[in-house]
């Protein structure tokens, strides 16, 4: 084939039109380049859906401290959660914190 024969292909002829060409510098111009492109969107929508999920994370963390207030209204309940969480005491009492070794040996 030379150089007219190969101009005159179909394939060529389609390949080399000036608005294909265009459209192909458009598209891949949209896709990697510019600052709305196709990668930065994947970027924003990955760091979406990030945030999505630490939403949710932290509103399950709201119910269950929400449940922790409400069994904190009874004043048995403060106490024992003082006394579990604060190892606190009243003044005439001793604590002592027992450890259990969960390493098998």
């Amino acid at each position: 084939m030379n150089f007219k024969q190969l101009k005159e292909h179909r394939i060529v002829k389609i390949t080399t039109n000036k608005y294909v060409l265009i459209l192909t510098a458009f598209i891949v111009w949209m896709l990697f380049f510019d600052e709305n492109s196709y990668l930065v969107h994947r970027e924003f929508n990955k760091e979406v859906n990030e945030l999505e999920e630490a939403i949710n994370f932290y509103k399950s963390k709201i119910k269950e401290d929400q449940l922790i207030i409400r069994d904190l209204q009874d004043s048995l309940q403060l106490e024992k959660f003082a006394r579990e969480q604060y190892l606190m005491k009243k003044k005439n009492e001793d604590i002592f914190i027992i450890e259990f070794d969960t390493l098998e040996k």
